[in-house]
């Protein structure tokens, strides 16, 4: 039995998220696991590093397929993204030890956010950021990011209700640059809450508009309570960087 690695990139706009749903055919995992199939004549499941949400989208999800086929991997990836639909794209298959599971051997991930921040929205990032017409002082939110990169409870950053598995989580990096009209926000860690990210832009927003200030981070890690901090941001501006393993 051979035990295939797989990168991804996707646009995950048209999708109803990475996670294979019983009754819809737009997902990204299912979109894959159908051709796999086609392509080796037998039921293929494939096991991805991590969940992304709909409407986000990836440029280097891992994910991990075992088969009997003796097709060389050239050949699998030619198939792939010739029947896959053209917004999603194996972009390297990779033969690994049969031990290898994408999602428990992940050791950190890289995600990045985008704001398109100017009054004039964009035509063309429109679907791949967020609109954010109102100013943002970096410096506010540079701040704020200090107070999130640790281990801490990441509970009232999440949209998980209460859970018996910890919530703890580490941050490694957070970092904010822009080019032109366009900040990019960068997540660096060892795992994500569900809506983790997406809650702490949300948050990093209010507080770069000056409706909420820098010292509320450490205010939200203590009552860990989800209505204390920001929005949760549209999932459009969501790309799945980087999965990490040692």
């Amino acid at each position: 039995m051979r035990n295939i690695k797989m990168t991804i990139e996707y646009d995950g706009g048209r999708y109803l998220g990475w996670q294979r749903l019983g009754d819809s055919d737009k997902t990204i995992q299912g979109k894959i696991e159908n051709i796999l199939s086609e392509m080796t004549g037998s039921k293929v499941e494939i096991i991805g590093s991590g969940r992304t949400d709909a409407g986000a989208h990836a440029r280097g999800q891992v994910a991990n397929f075992k088969t009997e086929s003796k097709l060389e991997l050239a050949a699998m990836q030619e198939f792939l993204n010739r029947y896959l639909p053209q917004d999603i794209v194996v972009k390297e298959l990779e033969e690994v030890p049969e031990r290898f599971h994408a999602r428990y051997h992940a050791a950190g991930k890289k995600y990045s956010y985008y704001v398109w921040n100017n009054v004039v929205p964009s035509a063309f990032e429109r679907k791949y950021s967020y609109h954010y017409p109102g100013n943002l002082d970096v410096d506010r939110m540079n701040e704020a990011c200090r107070k999130l990169v640790g281990t801490h409870d990441f509970i009232g950053f999440s949209s998980l209700k209460k859970s018996k598995k910890s919530t703890v989580r580490t941050v490694n990096e957070i970092t904010i640059s822009r080019e032109g009209n366009l900040l990019h926000f960068e997540f660096i860690g060892e795992g994500f809450l569900y809506n983790m990210i997406r809650i702490m832009m949300g948050t990093l927003l209010e507080i770069g508009a000056g409706t909420m200030e820098p010292e509320y981070i450490d205010a939200i890690f203590e009552s860990g309570i989800r209505s204390d901090a920001g929005m949760t941001v549209p999932s459009q501006g969501l790309f799945l960087d980087e999965v990490y393993y040692d």
